[in-house]
């Protein structure tokens, strides 16, 4: 099991800083390369750019909660609900399609959003999914 993880390219993990305006105050946000695509995928799916999108999800969760702590973190943990419920959806779907799926792992591994001959993508994941 551990092979297959640490044969991630390591420019997955490579943190990246970005400056951020969020509601008049410029403030960086320091995230792994992984995060910032699922946070622009999420944004693509939003019809926004990624910037708006964690201006939003700031604000929502200042709503909801009354106080940001550890933004950064909730961010990390974010795109990971969102993974999440892509591959809960596309399951459910090929299901009442009377299908399976199978994630390709290479696609995993590699975080690449090319699939594979004979593969499809999985919406909003860039994940390569195989029909079965």
């Amino acid at each position: 099991m551990c092979e297959y993880f640490v044969k991630a390219d390591p420019i997955l993990y490579e943190q990246r800083t970005r400056s951020i305006r969020i509601r008049g105050m410029l403030t960086s946000i320091r995230l792994e390369n992984t995060v910032w695509d699922v946070l622009a995928e999420m944004a693509e799916d939003e019809g926004c750019t990624t910037n708006a999108l964690i201006c939003t999800l700031h604000d929502e969760i200042l709503d909801h909660r009354g106080e940001v702590s550890n933004f950064a973190s909730f961010l990390r943990v974010t795109s990971l609900r969102y993974l999440r419920r892509c591959l809960i959806s596309q399951e459910k779907q090929y299901q009442s399609l009377g299908e399976s799926v199978n994630i390709d792992p290479l696609s995993l591994m590699t975080g690449t959003h090319h699939a594979s001959p004979g593969a499809s993508r999985v919406p909003g994941t860039g994940l390569a999914a195989v029909k079965t």
